[in-house]
């Protein structure tokens, strides 16, 4: 869209015929990152698709239609989801334990709306002092590298065994994929550098259709309609002492986004985070409920947002109920889902997760911590190397009948460390000309 093209802000009203394609446009910008979410998990796509409708409807009603927002598939939860359910390639197999996993989203969204009651009362200093940002900024690190694994191994290896080598034909898709979204995010304008997840999944699509790595049988065989495959929870304690806490780290990561639609729209919304963390957590327990996925406003669509400069709720009641027509009454869009070969989402998800970890590392950054303080090194160094080191190298702590993956280790005892350490406890770097000035100061104090 043109520059100076005219604001069209969140009260407004839109022409239906105007509307709709820009409710489409941000079902298309949240498309991929909430599609990938489902698939790595063995939660069905579908209504993966359905619930981040049905959440975004309930997130306009929490907010009564003020704030603009749509809300997908949180990346947070993927390791914790996986450590309890099983993930894709347990449960297709019939080993996972899906339920559970579900039940432990509720719970997530149960503590969404507890923390949303507390910041009614007194307030987000408390949350700042749970969660600093030297500890907030590693966990959110540790989200995207500790999945780095999974997204090597979903494109080096994705029909073969790892130690057979590396499928080629698949690399190549994998590689296309990536180069295509690098590509669309950096040489284009507009709308088409706001979808470049999207764009990329589709251009890898096609090329894994020429090299014969797409099976069409799944599309062939589904109804155009159908009712959405729900699968209901269960409520055992030990998933949801496993997913339940992630919650925690998805909620600063909510602040941050409101802070930037304030920014974009010109209104402070800031009053209204109660509501907009009980929207949020709302979301996530029905679709929890239902069998979807972990709900999270989204960057994708303040993206969009920012690009076209239309920020009027209308907009997001649309695509909200196109995702939960389309996800889950057209069980053939759920199959042409699934029909994505491995190495496609393997691609784009090199670029996403590494794009996680970035975010961690901007939030370190625009923070200003300072890393002299032996406090910030301790609680960053521990949240890192636990988390990354287990989720990568696949280590988890069995507790019962579920284990502990590393990211909620990691988060657990950074909580821990942060609530412990001395406020006091400063230490300068060991190749600081400051540390060196002090050791000098020392040795001359005891001789």
């Amino acid at each position: 869209m043109a520059a100076n093209q005219t604001v069209v802000q969140t009260d407004e009203k839109l022409p239906i015929a105007r509307a709709i394609p820009l409710a489409l446009q941000h079902l298309m910008a949240m498309f991929g990152a909430t599609v990938l979410v489902p698939y790595l998990t063995g939660l069905d796509v579908g209504v993966g698709l359905m619930t981040s409708g049905i959440g975004t409807i309930l997130y306009l009603i929490a907010t009564r239609n003020k704030i603009p927002s749509y809300l997908g598939s949180s990346f947070a939860f993927i390791m914790p989801l996986i450590a309890v359910g099983g993930g894709s390639a347990a449960i297709a197999a019939g080993k996972g334990n899906l339920p559970a996993a579900l039940g432990g989203l509720v719970a997530a969204g149960v503590v969404y709306m507890i923390v949303a009651g507390l910041v009614k009362l007194f307030g987000t200093g408390w949350i700042n002092r749970v969660l600093p940002p030297a500890l907030v900024g590693a966990v959110v690190i540790v989200i995207g590298l500790g999945l780095s694994a999974t997204a090597v191994k979903m494109s080096l290896f994705p029909f073969a065994d790892p130690t057979q080598g590396v499928d080629l034909k698949g690399l190549t898709v994998a590689a296309i994929t990536l180069a295509a979204a690098i590509i669309f995010s950096s040489y284009f304008k507009g709308f088409i550098k706001a979808i470049p997840v999207l764009l990329g999944i589709i251009v890898g699509y096609v090329a894994a259709i020429a090299m014969g790595l797409v099976s069409f049988d799944g599309v062939a065989a589904a109804p155009w309609i159908g009712l959405p495959n729900v699968t209901f929870p269960t409520f055992d304690p030990g998933a949801m002492l496993i997913i339940a806490p992630v919650a925690i780290v998805v909620i600063v990561e909510h602040i941050g986004h409101l802070l930037v639609i304030n920014e974009i729209t010109g209104k402070d919304f800031t009053p209204m985070l109660p509501e907009s963390l009980f929207g949020d957590g709302l979301a996530t327990a029905i679709s929890g409920a239902l069998g979807g996925t972990p709900s999270t406003t989204y960057a994708e669509n303040i993206g969009v947002m920012a690009v076209t400069k239309v920020y009027a709720t209308q907009v997001f009641w649309y695509a909200g109920a196109f995702a939960f027509l389309i996800g889950g009454f057209i069980p053939k869009v759920s199959a042409a889902i699934s029909s994505i070969p491995t190495p496609v989402m393997g691609g784009i998800s090199l670029l996403l997760f590494g794009l996680i970890a970035s975010s961690g590392l901007r939030l370190l950054v625009k923070s200003g911590i300072d890393y002299g303080h032996s406090r910030n090194l301790i609680l960053s160094s521990v949240v890192l190397v636990v988390g990354i080191g287990m989720d990568t190298g696949g280590f988890v702590i069995p507790i019962g009948k579920y284990t502990i993956p590393g990211m909620a280790l990691a988060t657990v005892l950074g909580i821990v460390l942060n609530l412990i350490l001395p406020a006091e406890s400063e230490g300068l770097a060991i190749d600081s000309p400051a540390f060196d000035a002090e050791v000098q100061a020392e040795a001359a104090t005891s001789e």
